[in-house]
């Protein structure tokens, strides 16, 4: 698993030259209404293992929470099962928050 930065993801998602991750928020629902990146795929992390077929296992995900630990527990399950380019956002959308976005909702 990689770890990525908030800022370092908004500048991928800037550059159009680069193919756009997959942006895995493992939010609850609830949190997903309160916030959330735009074009995310929201996968609850509790249904991960049963949705992971889902997933493209080439592509590269961005696994997203609120401060990054659901999210690192996915990216490493993701791994485990043969994902190759899993990418966990350190400080989750908080971290976006503070630091790219901070006219979105923090809770």
């Amino acid at each position: 698993m990689q770890f990525i930065k908030a800022s370092e993801l908004a500048q991928w998602l800037a550059d159009g030259s680069r193919p756009r991750p997959v942006l895995l928020d493992v939010r609850e629902g609830w949190e997903v209404q309160t916030c959330a990146l735009p074009g995310i795929t929201h996968i609850p992390m509790g249904q991960i293992p049963a949705r992971a077929a889902e997933l493209d296992e080439d592509a590269d995900i961005v696994c997203i929470c609120h401060h990054g630990m659901r999210s690192m527990q996915v990216a490493s399950f993701l791994e485990r099962q043969g994902f190759a380019k899993v990418y966990n956002l350190t400080g989750g959308v908080d971290a976006w928050a503070h630091e790219v976005d901070p006219a979105m909702p923090k809770y």
